[in-house]
């Protein structure tokens, strides 16, 4: 065996430990998961394409608003003055350089049936607030939509709060409540796809979609892109689902007049996430959730999305875990907390494993030994290879689910401008999946831990799953971001500057808090 120096003897050892059996078993199960996720997107991919076939043939067919109703039929005036009210409310916070165009494509609808629009803000200084006035004014005499000031939650999360007070003022005659993100660009025919499904079988709880990222091109950007990805699998079955989006969700305005289930209830008393709380009661009470496949929606990123902006979003993403109405609840997001924390550093790990492995072979061909020299074992190695054809499945899978959703978003809005995935940076969205999955069991376990978050300037605490206090002090260590995590709209009346703190410099202070011992009390 030849002598090696200090670095050959390091890449040595390392890498004859990484090649253990237990190595193996790291390398294998990142394989397995590369090959999980590649699999379900192609299933997602057919599902949305076999939408885009279907609207395609019925265009060909002679029906050239396929976009809109399958049967052309439906769009006769004696279908249009049967069709059901819908009420359509929309929580706001913040304006940004997505968002008019967004509030365009929902107010201007094509819905056939009657609609209304209520557009609810927490305060008149909210920067929302004169904003949509000015566009509502546009359409005056063709639209019906107003703005509702609600005014602070007290017992809940202020988006819950803006949706109940929009509960509240929705017309009597409304079949139907269909709660919007500001964020959310609607197709021209999305409001009468979901009402049609609705009618078509009045067992569906809840209606909902999923979005489309479209990142700007930061790293942050890619990140959130990456993150929504395996939930879009869930959102791509065509019918049935488990997930709910809070984004988009059709339910029957019957349930909130008459408090069905305890909707009304679960989320004002101290309800933090409305998709959260609306989906652990359907599966409570057993009630359905579909998902329909035209019920996906761009969703373009904001152009300075930064990575402390991505930290902040993973991070409430990852405490809506910590919010539950039933210990079953309870039970099924700590498992959920559990699997996802593992099968992220599950991900991760191989290729950690991996750069050990390619690391020694280089330096040991650079150094001129020959596998006869060295008892070293290169089944390790080996496996790389087979990660690499994994890892590249599993990206050609997801390029191409996003290249389907792509197209069919563009034929489900023809008049909007085309959207593409020729600027997408693969190699930034690889390293985005690693970055994601890496730091998602750190935002999950600071959750567990902290049981509070700052959700746009307001301080949320948690006790036994519910919302306990709500704090509006601002103090040094959480003063109220200046901008908004994913659109970048900007959150108050005035344009402050926001935080220079790096992302890597909160991390420290997070792990700084951890290790200091709690006062008695």
């Amino acid at each position: 065996m030849p002598s090696f120096d200090s670095l050959d003897s390091f890449l040595f050892s390392l890498s004859s430990e990484f090649s253990s059996p237990f190595g193996y078993f790291i390398q294998i199960q990142g394989c397995v998961i590369c090959l999980l996720l590649a699999f379900g997107w192609a299933a997602a991919a057919y599902v949305r394409r076999r939408e885009i076939k279907r609207i395609r043939r019925s265009i060909k067919n002679g029906n050239s608003f396929a976009f809109i109703c399958q049967d052309i039929n439906e769009l006769e005036h004696s279908n249009q003055v049967n069709l059901p009210k819908v009420t359509v409310i929309m929580p706001l916070k913040g304006f940004g350089e997505h968002n008019l165009h967004n509030w365009r494509t929902q107010l201007t609808s094509l819905y056939g049936g009657p609609i209304e629009f209520i557009l609810v803000v927490e305060s008149t200084e909210d920067p929302a607030y004169h904003s949509v006035l000015r566009l509502i004014s546009e359409f005056e005499g063709s639209v019906d939509a107003r703005v509702l000031v609600a005014g602070l939650s007290t017992t809940c999360s202020q988006k819950i709060h803006n949706q109940l007070v929009g509960v509240e003022s929705m017309h009597k005659d409304s079949k139907y409540v269909l709660f919007l993100d500001d964020d959310v660009r609607l197709h021209p025919g999305s409001i009468g796809s979901l009402t049609l499904e609705m009618e078509k079988n009045p067992e569906i709880f809840i209606q909902t979609g999923y979005p489309l990222d479209l990142p700007s091109g930061s790293l942050g950007s890619y990140c959130i892109y990456e993150y929504h990805m395996p939930c879009s699998m869930g959102f791509a079955t065509g019918g049935k689902t488990f997930f709910l989006w809070g984004g988009c969700m059709m339910m029957h305005a019957e349930d909130f007049r008459q408090d069905n289930c305890g909707v009304v209830s679960e989320l004002k008393n101290g309800g933090y996430s409305d998709d959260m709380t609306l989906a652990s009661i359907a599966s409570a009470h057993k009630k359905l959730i579909t998902s329909p496949p035209v019920a996906v929606f761009p969703h373009p990123l904001a152009s300075d999305l930064n990575f402390g902006r991505y930290w902040n979003y993973l991070r409430k993403q990852t405490f809506v875990l910590e919010s539950y109405t039933t210990k079953v609840n309870r039970v099924m997001n700590r498992a959920l907390f559990a699997v996802h924390c593992y099968l992220s550093w599950g991900f991760v790990s191989p290729f950690v494993l991996a750069v050990v492995h390619v690391a020694a072979a280089i330096q040991f061909h650079y150094k001129g030994y020959s596998r006869d020299e060295m008892a070293y074992n290169f089944g390790g190695l080996s496996l790389v290879y087979f990660l690499a054809i994994c890892t590249f499945l599993e990206l050609l899978s997801m390029w191409n689910l996003t290249r389907i959703e792509v197209q069919l978003c563009n034929v489900l809005s023809p008049e909007a401008p085309r959207l593409s995935i020729t600027n997408y940076n693969w190699c930034l969205i690889f390293i985005a999946m690693l970055v994601d999955n890496f730091l998602y069991p750190i935002s999950a376990i600071r959750s567990h831990f902290s049981q509070s978050i700052n959700w746009s300037g307001i301080r949320y605490y948690l006790k036994d799953g519910k919302i306990c206090k709500i704090d509006r002090t601002p103090t040094n260590k959480d003063m109220p971001p200046v901008f908004t995590d994913l659109a970048g709209k900007l959150l108050y009346g005035r344009i402050g500057f926001p935080s220079k703190e790096s992302f890597l410099s909160s991390l420290s202070k997070t792990f700084a808090k951890w290790r200091r011992p709690k006062r008695s009390e």
